[in-house]
């Protein structure tokens, strides 16, 4: 018999109609045959609406008091649907989170799943009821309730999906399924059929609000299908799958993406030495703050500037972090800006076509959007722009990529049955028995050494709309591929422009960016380019300053950075790049 999990968002449950029709959903599901679980939010505006209640008490209110009082939109929802389901005739039970013994850590607000038990959840499922879960929420193993924090449902709805080996995760939201980006921004956006994990975590932690990280997270990691539908239509929505099942002969680029609301901090003047940049990182690390792209580039005169980006609303406490990191550090000082914004253009075809970055720094020179930074992995790539020239931005690269003309033909992913469920005698276990290891820790899946590339540093580059375009369009034209990206525009009104190829390719790319007009051009010929590769590099705080103590331990010196949701990439002395990735391996424990 095949389990299903159906979890229905806010406004899904916003009002009666809409419970009673979600009640018929998982009706339908249950008289095919299907074992049927449901996870609910909270409904409407209930949690905003809660935030403000507790903000009339209290500027402050005490986390654990704040979760007491969340949990309780959840609790409403999953009673009302309970009486829905019986009410149309079919036996129903409603749980919170601590009555099926999901088990979180003792972090108010943004608790993370530890294990759950699925005893209690088994036995009403096999008893033949429909089985209702309040989403967002957990105890700790001192019985606090806990919630998830934002996205906290659809977290809650994969990891049950995982541990109960449910043969999809099927999320009703408001909107049909995944789009090639934001329809508000760019009406012309086609809905995706299907994207791969590692897609949809770049896109949505970028700003796509369709699914959490997390719980994209969690379905990469266990290996659980889901498929985002709208709650108002029968329409097929977007299986959100593994790679193999996600691929699209010929396609670049899946999608665009626009991140609003960042800000970007630069400490400038770093001293060159080993564990500066670890100092700087564990400052931030140390005040839970999530840093997004991190850039350094090349030093001049000793010194280099590293600078990196977090969410708006984290500016004032990063601030705080970074004087306290430039002090420490020695470095000349820090500037900020507030009113940026992040593009990005995402696909897993970018691994295997060239010109994805020439095409997207050519849309945006054509639309006269000027890049203050840029940096990519191997299916991504993000610039940082001027809010007020975002939106323009977003609509040049989706044009660009011709993405509303992506080929969207419905194929459903194999079975569920032979991916990997969760281990039994791990995490699936009694609501009194805590695991050392949680379902949600950070998973480190590979350390990698790349000794086969050159770096090439541009000096001066004008900072103007054009220049980055100019510059990669001819090093295509020279026929050289090119790896990772750094750009950093620096006060003074030009940027310092870095990018990676392979050795044997150099002098052809250095003879190329010298016909775009550059004239002030370094090469170091050798470069150890070290990875960190995992699941939640991103929603879990430290990894970066992890891999930075690590190197700063044995004295080795970072000379690039470059980030993504799935790796964080350094660059480092060739010469000392075994001993490297031997620290790395030892310091994430990985063979």
């Amino acid at each position: 018999m095949a389990l299903v999990v159906q979890k229905f968002g806010g406004t899904s449950v916003a009002d009666s109609d809409k419970i009673l029709a979600a009640a018929r959903r998982a009706i339908l599901a249950h008289e095919r045959g299907d074992q049927v679980l449901v996870v609910v939010s909270a409904r409407g505006h209930t949690t905003d609406e809660l935030l403000a209640l507790a903000r009339e008490i209290s500027e402050n209110p005490p986390a654990r008091e704040l979760d007491m009082l969340l949990s309780t939109g959840e609790q409403v929802s999953v009673a009302l649907m309970a009486m829905a389901i019986v009410s149309l005739g079919v036996p129903a039970i409603s749980f919170t989170g601590a009555q099926i013994g999901l088990v979180t850590d003792s972090f108010h607000t943004k608790a993370r799943i530890q294990n759950i038990s699925t005893l209690r959840l088994r036995q009403a499922l096999d008893a033949g009821q429909i089985v209702i879960v309040a989403g967002f929420q957990g105890i700790d193993e001192h019985s606090n309730i806990t919630t998830l924090g934002r996205g906290g449902s659809d977290t809650t709805a994969v990891a049950l999906a995982a541990v109960l080996s449910a043969n999809a995760c099927e999320i009703y939201t408001d909107v049909d399924g995944v789009y090639t980006t934001d329809p508000r921004v760019v009406p012309e956006a086609r809905k995706l059929d299907r994207i791969s994990y590692d897609e949809m975590l770049e896109l949505a932690s970028l700003g796509a609000g369709v699914m959490h990280s997390r719980s994209i997270e969690f379905a990469k990691k266990y290996g659980v299908p889901i498929h985002v539908r709208s709650s108002f239509s029968d329409a097929p929505g977007t299986w959100i799958v593994d790679e193999l099942d996600a691929r699209r002969l010929g396609t670049r680029v899946t999608g665009a993406a626009l991140a609003k609301e960042e800000a970007r901090i630069t400490i400038q003047g770093v001293p060159d030495r080993p564990g500066a940049v670890h100092s700087i990182f564990r400052r931030i690390a140390a005040a839970n703050i999530v840093v997004d792209m991190i850039v350094q580039n090349v030093s001049t005169d000793g010194k280099t500037e590293v600078s990196f980006t977090v969410a708006k609303g984290d500016l004032p406490a990063t601030l705080e972090a970074a004087h306290a990191a430039a002090e420490e550090t020695g470095a000349a000082g820090t500037a900020h800006d507030a009113e940026v914004a992040k593009v990005s253009v995402v696909g897993m075809g970018m691994r295997t076509h060239t010109g994805v970055a020439t095409a997207m720094f050519e849309a945006l020179a054509e639309a006269g959007v000027n890049i203050q930074m840029i940096t990519t992995s191997e299916i991504k790539i993000s610039v940082l722009v001027e809010r007020s020239a975002a939106a323009e931005a977003l609509r040049a690269v989706h044009r660009a990529f011709a993405l509303d003309q992506l080929s969207s033909h419905f194929t459903e992913p194999r079975s569920r049955a032979g991916l990997k469920p969760v281990p039994e005698d791990d995490n699936t276990v009694s609501s009194t028995d805590f695991s050392p290891r949680g379902m949600e820790d950070l998973v480190i899946s590979g350390v990698e050494l790349d000794d086969t590339q050159a770096r090439i540093a541009l000096f001066n580059v004008p900072d103007q709309p054009g220049r980055a375009a100019r510059v990669f369009r001819a090093i295509a034209e020279a026929g050289v591929f090119v790896d990772m990206i750094v750009q950093n525009v620096g006060d003074a009104g030009d940027s310092l422009l870095s990018f990676t190829v392979p050795r044997d390719a150099a002098d052809r790319a250095v003879m190329a960016v010298k016909s775009a007009g550059v004239e002030r051009v370094s090469v170091e010929p050798a470069l150890a380019k070290l990875s960190v590769i995992g699941v939640g590099m991103r929603s879990h705080a430290g990894v970066a300053t992890r891999m930075f103590a690590a190197l700063a331990d044995r004295g080795i010196n970072i000379n690039l950075i470059n980030t993504s949701e799935v790796r964080i990439n350094v660059g480092a002395d060739h010469n000392r790049g075994q001993e490297a990735l031997d620290c790395l391996r030892q310091a994430f424990d990985v063979g």
